[in-house]
């Protein structure tokens, strides 16, 4: 049978596959370092901020007055830049996803600086979001220089790719994202024809960030090789119920969020928004601040010490932290937080029924939690087995994951459009 539009012959498609593989390189390489730079310069930060300092003064580390000094002060300093330096630190953060808008390249130092700021001084977000951003920033005005007559929309793919792979590193995390998405934008070639350059960039970030920082998503969880119908079953409630909490965050977020955009001016949004995370903080313990992967890992490895009530109102605080950190202003991500609040929510019940797996539990609440917040069910499901550390959880995951998405698809999620609205 004829048809309108013949594919193109196999040596057609190469040769336009093949110039894109150095310019992925180079941004691979690129964005990893930029993701790696700003992550070490936090993490330097943060020992200056909650050991060094709090030490010269007689201070405990994580005291509850130390806590809401620190994220007062932050509040305060984030303030200042997102009003004083040009470019404001980027838009709204409530608003951002993975990727957005490309921004103006003066809104990259601002940024930046507020990022570093954001990780060191305890807030609860994560650094996809702005890294992202910058990358995208950065690469689509470095790639329109260089190539005036590629699409724009090819460099954003290529930077969020690297970023992501750099992130997680490993470029599954990207490949799942991008596969996603590009379902909803039909363009010419196969996917893998369209995924291809935007692979060699995550696969590159990826690399990069293995060889230079050894990253790892191991919380510590002892695997669970031979999963019964058992371990199914509490997976299937285990993940609906992460995903109800999820969902009534995602239904408070423009509630909260409004409230802080009723006062209008980020020197009073920031510093009352850090002072409601010490708040929180004083209330949950240090594990409910930062970004959460590193307290994730010491909640798992304290499995037995927690009661199931203290697990989860550590759940709730970080989920509390959360709205606030993305609603007053902040720049930052939600995933991040998001698999802390899972892992508590998911060792809560294996506190309460000591039957269920520690791999079962944190996973399949994981799964529910980033299903409700961020509507991506590639990476909900990636980074849920990534954590079981077991290949054999996939297939259990696989099946929780279909009640939890009746759950969510078509309600809010914790991201809002330009008007303060949920998006669906």
């Amino acid at each position: 049978m004829a048809t309108d539009h013949a594919p193109p012959p196999p040596e057609a498609s190469a040769r336009l596959l093949l110039p894109q593989i150095l310019p992925a390189l180079v941004i691979g390489v690129g964005a990893s370092l930029l993701f790696l730079g700003i992550s070490a310069l936090a993490e330097e930060f943060q020992h200056v901020l909650w050991n060094t300092l709090p030490d010269a003064l007689g201070i405990g580390n994580y005291s509850s007055l130390w806590m809401i000094t620190m994220l007062t002060a932050t509040g305060i300093v984030v303030g200042l830049i997102v009003w004083k330096i040009p470019g404001h630190a980027g838009p709204d953060p409530a608003e951002g996803g993975l990727g957005g808008p490309t921004q103006p390249l003066g809104v990259v130092p601002g940024l930046l600086l507020a990022t570093v700021f954001v990780l060191a001084g305890g807030v609860s977000l994560g650094p996809e979001f702005p890294i992202i951003a910058c990358n995208i920033a950065l690469f689509y005005w470095l790639g329109r220089k260089m190539a005036p007559t590629v699409p724009g929309a090819a460099w954003i793919a290529l930077a969020s790719a690297a970023t992501i792979g750099a992130l997680f590193g490993t470029p599954v995390a990207a490949a799942l994202v991008l596969s996603e998405a590009l379902t909803h934008q039909p363009g010419p070639g196969s996917l893998w024809d369209r995924l291809f350059a935007p692979l060699v960039a995550a696969g590159t970030g990826a690399l990069t960030t293995q060889l230079l920082a050894e990253p790892s998503f191991d919380v510590g969880l002892p695997p669970l090789d031979d999963p019964g119908f058992g371990d199914l079953l509490a997976a299937l409630v285990i993940a609906s119920l992460a995903a109800v909490l999820g969902l009534a965050a995602c239904y408070l977020f423009p509630y909260v969020h409004g409230a802080f955009q009723r006062l209008r001016h980020p020197l009073v949004m920031l510093p009352l928004g850090g002072l409601t995370l010490g708040l929180l903080g004083a209330l949950g313990g240090h594990l409910t601040l930062f970004k959460g992967l590193t307290e994730t890992k010491d909640l798992t490895a304290g499995i037995g010490t927690w009661s199931s009530g203290e697990l989860m109102k550590m759940a709730l605080v970080k989920i509390l932290a959360l709205l606030v950190a993305s609603s007053c202003g902040f720049p930052g991500g939600r995933i991040f937080p998001a698999v802390f609040i899972g892992a508590a929510f998911g060792l809560s019940a294996q506190a309460l029924v000591p039957e269920i797996p520690p791999a079962v539990a944190v996973s399949a609440a994981v799964l529910g939690i980033l299903l409700a917040t961020t509507r991506q069910g590639w990476l909900s499901l990636f980074t849920g087995a990534v954590l079981a550390s077991s290949p054999a959880m996939l297939a259990v995951l696989c099946l929780a994951s279909l009640p939890a998405w009746l759950i969510v698809t078509g309600r809010p999620q914790l991201e809002l459009d330009h008007e303060g609205h949920s998006q669906h």
